[in-house]
C-alpha cells in the first residue's frame, strides 16, 4: 500500500506543477526583470512566495512506474533496474532483448 501510496502523490504533485507552471513562471519574469520598478518586483516576489509549496518543480524526481522505486532508474522507460530486467526477460518490452557478446 505505501508504494501505490508515493506513486499516487507523485502523479498529483506532477499534476499540481504542471498546472501553476506558467503563473509562476511569468512572476519569475517579472522579478528578474530589471528594467521594472522595485516595487512591482517586490509584489511579484511575494506573491510567487504564496504559492504552495508542493506547486515547486524542485521537489518532482524521476521515479519508476512500476516500483516508485528513485534509484538504479532506466530513464528511456521510467522503469528501476529490476522491473526492467523482470519486463526484459518476460518479454514484455517491445524492442528489448537479451544481448549476448
Amino acid at each position: 500500500m505505501p508504494m501505490i501510496a508515493n506513486r499516487l502523490r507523485d502523479r498529483m504533485a506532477r499534476f499540481l506543477i504542471a498546472q501553476n507552471e506558467p503563473q509562476r513562471e511569468a512572476l519569475k519574469l517579472v522579478c528578474r526583470d530589471q528594467s521594472l520598478p522595485l516595487m512591482v518586483r517586490l509584489k511579484a516576489q511575494l506573491e510567487l512566495q504564496k504559492f504552495p509549496r508542493y506547486t515547486r518543480p524542485v521537489g518532482v524526481h524521476n521515479k519508476c512506474t512500476e516500483s516508485g522505486k528513485t534509484r538504479g532508474l532506466i530513464t528511456e522507460f521510467k522503469l528501476s533496474k529490476i522491473v526492467f530486467r523482470e519486463k526484459a526477460l518476460a518479454g514484455e518490452l517491445p524492442g528489448v532483448r537479451k544481448s549476448t557478446w
